[in-house]
């Protein structure tokens, strides 16, 4: 019996300023993996001395960000004062809690660079998901380095092969970044509650029997352990963990175990309630719908 359960393709969303993404979660058949409620892949885009990513000052609330990039290099600005440059290898993870107001962009450059990279949400816990904001940063040298015979994983977030990554999560995750020879096979062992996805970046790689491809997020039955075999040399993402019991509401860059938390959210931002940006003068207006 096979162990995956859907297969997602991307749908493409532009930012603004012709920056697009790939979004595979949420779906309108699997909302979130785990506690990671939101998946977007940044590029391949090209940045420019005339255009580059330009996600101006916006608020969240109740979830947390990871930013980890392939090549380029994105600044992150919040409402706390942090100010730091986000290069290939590192972990940017930022706790919105109770409320967050931060900004991205690719800084002003004379030369023409590529940008990639996988930008996602994890909702908190409910007991946590009013927590004081706060921002941690992770240098590559500290990303837990796991080596199998032909597969590289670094340990993002979370726990795996008794390894533990030294990013302060808020809940039962894994989030890791693989690369693995041609015909490498590597087994990823998870607990009857957790549940699992992978998503490729390149290459190709085979799961019971069946082949997927650059873009492809595949999910697994709850508790089902990942056998994976690449066909080719590949580049792709496994993460997820425990879910939470209570469901999630998600409008715009709000997570909440209420909508009632959501409308106040609405109401904070309108009214200019929210912190706001160091070096930022630029905010995103509250959508209409």
């Amino acid at each position: 019996m096979s162990s995956i359960d859907l297969v997602i393709r991307p749908e493409k969303k532009d930012l603004g300023d012709n920056f697009v993404v790939r979004r595979t979660l949420p779906d309108a058949k699997k909302r979130s993996v785990g506690p990671f409620i939101f998946w977007d892949h940044m590029g391949p885009a090209q940045v420019t001395p005339e255009s580059g990513m330009k996600v101006r000052a916006h608020p969240h609330i109740g979830l947390a960000t990871i930013t980890w990039l392939f090549s380029g290099e994105i600044m992150h600005r919040d409402s706390l004062g942090n100010e730091q440059a986000i290069r290939p290898g590192e972990v940017n993870w930022m706790t919105a809690g109770k409320g967050i107001t931060h900004s991205e962009r690719s800084e002003p450059v004379d030369r023409s660079y590529e940008l990639e990279g996988i930008q996602l949400w994890l909702a908190l816990p409910k007991e946590h998901e009013e927590v004081d904001a706060s921002f941690y940063h992770c240098k590559e040298a500290d990303v837990p380095l796991i080596e199998k015979e032909k597969v590289k994983l670094r340990l993002i977030a979370g726990e795996a092969f008794d390894k533990k990554s030294p990013v302060p999560v808020y809940s039962d995750l894994f989030y890791l970044n693989g690369e693995a020879k041609k015909d490498a096979s590597l087994t990823f062992p998870v607990q009857s509650h957790h549940e699992l996805a992978v998503y490729i970046i390149q290459g190709s790689v085979e799961i019971d029997g069946e082949n997927f491809n650059r873009f492809d997020l595949i999910t697994l039955k709850k508790g089902s352990d990942l056998k994976l075999t690449a066909t080719e040399d590949s580049h792709f993402m496994i993460f997820g963990g425990e879910p939470f019991p209570e469901k999630r509401y998600l409008w715009w860059n709000f997570v909440a175990t209420s909508s009632e938390k959501i409308e106040e959210a609405k109401r904070r931002w309108r009214e200019g309630r929210f912190p706001e940006v160091i070096n930022e003068n630029e905010i995103i207006p509250l959508p209409e719908n």
